[in-house]
């Protein structure tokens, strides 16, 4: 006999769009209610699963973390919601964790690509310019239709962030990528380097911390999303004071950077730029902090519809995974609470359900 989940609340199948009447039937959706009396009643407010945008399993403070250790991680997420993960660079070979039926989907973009000893020690490929392009070529091909570019960091003999790679370059690398069939995104904090990416064509913009007026109809006009990774940011004044002894200029720019952050991202959502949740979890940021950076979108003036979306609808749509419909995976989450009108409730899960599995 096929296991059936029954989900009694109200199904909020798209931002502005919410229906009764869902199932699981051996971890497909259907809205047909099943003649079968179901094996589970689920109560709470139903979201597809939510998923993290950014987020590094694999990864910790020192560079690749064990099997272990990359396990509890992901099993960290998945407890807060996450049942998709756009990884976003990672020097460890997690291939072993995908498939869906233990951990979240995972879509890998191999290790980031950065220039040499421009990056924190041990995270990336390091190359020069010269072997830029056949870097992203080999990245494109290890992972599964991503590459992280490192856009900027900072850069010593100036003391403050620079660009990584020369312009020209950098667009070659791009479209290696794309004649690979793969997209390309990037770290990039500082606002020089959004006009060098939006040049060479980039698909994504991770942090985007630098985003000035000039850029936000261009990041419209070419479909370009940002991920803000709100939570991330936040420490940007502890790098700052770490770093002014040295370098007090590159400092100032990070505290810049961080007292505009949430002005910048309701700018791009006022502006029509596509924005998605990514938590940065790896390395300093603790994983399963999915619900923060959705209420961190909304204090930062997304509505809560949009900054579920982010999360939810329209990140799934983005990345090719299933939402709310029929014959869909069962990834879903439940809310005690409407979380349209309840915010706080996406921190406080009812139940997790992963590919008809209940976790939680």
């Amino acid at each position: 006999m096929p296991e059936i989940i029954e989900f009694s609340g109200p199904v909020l199948a798209g931002p502005d769009s919410e229906r009764r009447g869902l199932w699981s039937i051996d971890g497909l959706l259907t809205f047909t209610r099943p003649q079968q009396v179901p094996d589970k009643v689920l109560e709470g407010w139903v979201l597809p699963g939510f998923v993290d945008a950014h987020c590094h399993i694999g990864l910790g403070p020192g560079g690749p973390v064990d099997a272990a250790a990359a396990e509890d991680q992901a099993r960290a997420d998945l407890a807060a919601g996450t049942m998709l993960v756009r990884d976003a660079g990672s020097p460890a070979d997690t291939r072993w964790m995908q498939g869906g039926r233990d951990f979240p989907v995972l879509i890998r973009a191999g290790r980031h690509v950065a220039r040499t000893r421009r990056y924190l020690r041990g995270f990336a490929d390091e190359v020069e310019p010269e072997g830029l392009v056949e870097a992203v070529r080999k990245q494109a091909r290890d992972g599964d239709g991503w590459v992280k570019l490192v856009g900027d960091w900072i850069d010593r003999g100036i003391g403050d962030l620079a660009p990584s790679f020369p312009s020209a370059v950098v667009r070659d690398a791009v479209q290696a990528a794309h004649d690979e069939g793969a997209r390309v995104t990037a770290h990039c904090f500082a606002e020089d380097t959004l006009d060098q990416m939006l040049d060479a064509g980039i698909d994504c913009i991770e942090h985007a911390t630098g985003l000035l007026p000039r850029h936000l109809p261009r990041f419209a006009e070419q479909g370009v999303p940002i991920v803000p990774t709100l939570i991330n940011i936040a420490t940007f004044p502890d790098i700052a004071a770490q770093a002014r002894p040295k370098f007090p200029r590159y400092a100032d720019h990070m505290l810049a950077l961080w007292e505009r952050r949430m002005e910048r991202v309701a700018e791009a959502y006022g502006a029509g730029v596509r924005i998605f949740a990514g938590t940065d979890a790896g390395s300093v940021i603790n994983h399963g902090r999915i619900a923060d950076e959705i209420l961190a979108l909304h204090e930062a003036g997304l509505p809560m519809a949009a900054a579920l979306d982010a999360a939810c609808w329209s990140a799934r749509k983005w990345l090719g995974a299933d939402g709310l419909h029929e014959g869909a995976r069962a990834d879903v989450v439940l809310c005690s609470e409407d979380p349209l009108t309840v915010p706080r409730t996406v921190s406080q899960l009812a139940h997790v359900v992963l590919g008809g599995r209940i976790i939680r």
